[in-house]
């Protein structure tokens, strides 16, 4: 049997009740007598799976690049660009 909790609206008092799924919610308060209403909780969602991306739920289409920076290519050193510190040697 699940435990359903309670609110008042008087008292402001929570109290859980176990009961059956087809009892009735209570309407009053075990404390003061005020009114009570059933509080709900969101059940929790957890994404576990792939599927759940816009760019993983169509079909027959190629999901889109990210914008990312792309790496640099290395340049290559010429002889005349090189900031070598050694004096250059005769002939």
């Amino acid at each position: 049997m699940p435990i359903y909790e309670y609110e008042c609206g008087r008292c402001r008092c929570r109290f859980e009740l176990k009961q059956g799924f087809d009892a009735e919610p209570v309407t009053t308060c075990s404390a003061c007598g005020g009114k009570a209403r059933r509080v709900l909780h969101p059940a929790p969602i957890l994404f576990k799976a792939g599927g759940f991306y816009i760019t993983e739920s169509r079909k027959g289409k190629e999901p889109r690049e990210v914008d990312t920076p792309k790496p640099a290519a290395p340049k290559a050193e010429t002889p005349e660009a090189s900031t070598s510190t050694e004096p250059a040697k005769g002939k």
